[in-house]
Order: C-alpha cells, then structure tokens, then sequence
C-alpha cells in the first residue's frame, strides 16, 4: 500500500508542479519517457508554470494528480481530455472522445510502493466521471519497465504507434472499470 496522499494539484502550488517536473525530466529513464527535456522546462517563465498549473487544478479537460509523502511530491500524473476530431500529444488524429494519461512519475525512491497504481486509478476515476471508456497512454519501445508496469495496471497495446524525435512509441488502452 502507499505511503503517500494521492491528491489533485492546487491553483497556488506552480512551484511544486515545476520543480516535480524537473526531478522527472533529470530521471535516468526521461529521455525515452518524456517528450520534453529539463534544459526546456528551466527556460520556461513563471506565468508558463502559473497557467499549467490553473489547468490542471481546475480544468475541465485536464486534470494533474500527485502523491504527496510527508511533504514531499513524490509522484504525478496528468490527464488530457481529448475530443473527437482533435489530435493528441503525438500529433494522430483522435476519432473518438479519449482520456490521454501523461507525465506518468514516481520518484525512484518510491517505486514499488503502489504510487503509481493509486496515481492511475485517481486518473481513471476522473476521466471516467468526465465521460472517458478509458485510459490511453504512449510509451516508447525501448521503455521495458514502464510497459511492464502499464500491462500490469491492465493496459494493453493497441496495435497503433507512432515515430517521435525520442524514437517508437507504442499506444497502450485501459478500458474502463
């Protein structure tokens, strides 16, 4: 079980939400996990940090969750709604409603601990109550130890990937409980 408090980022907290955003970017894995580097987030100004923030503590088509241990952000993650018709973070088209699930983090320290588990099903829970069938992430090919923890939360690939500046990524599904 977790030893931390899973929670909704609140509209003041834009420091916590960058700097937990750094530690994720200077993570040994973040090359092939994330889509943005630590060197472009530090050159990013406050107001960028402010607004992401206000988004995802009271937007209705994202949404961030952290698990708080003590009162250290040891986890995240974030939940984009996307619309028929829109595209999502890869740039694909989107043909039906969907939920992407990204900048999936926990602190090296605090694997194993359940956090992630208790970050996606917060995730889930929102994007369901929002109208979502699911969950939809990208994770790269080279990313062994994410894919094992996503195809054991009950993700599956779906046959969908697409070619990034990081290298293959590869659409995982969760359908909803």
């Amino acid at each position: 079980m977790t030893d931390a408090v899973v929670r909704r980022v609140r509209l003041q907290e834009w420091r916590q939400v960058r700097d937990l955003r750094l530690r994720a970017l200077r993570d040994p894995a973040a090359s092939i996990a994330f889509l943005s580097t630590a060197e472009e987030a530090l050159g990013q100004a406050d107001d960028f940090w402010q607004q992401r923030t206000a988004d995802a503590a009271m937007g209705e088509d994202a949404a961030q969750f952290v698990a708080v241990a003590g009162e250290r952000w040891v986890g995240s993650v974030t939940v984009l709604l996307r619309a028929a018709g829109s595209t999502d973070t890869l740039g694909r088209a989107v043909d039906a409603p969907q939920a992407d699930l990204v900048g999936v983090f926990v602190d090296a320290d605090h694997r194993g601990r359940g956090i992630l588990d208790a970050l996606v099903e917060v995730a889930a829970a929102w994007a369901e109550e929002a109208g979502a069938n699911g969950l939809t992430l990208d994770v790269h090919t080279d990313n062994a130890r994410a894919q094992t923890a996503y195809r054991r939360l009950g993700f599956t690939p779906t046959g969908l990937g697409v070619d990034t500046a990081a290298g293959f990524e590869i659409q995982m599904h969760r359908a909803a409980r």
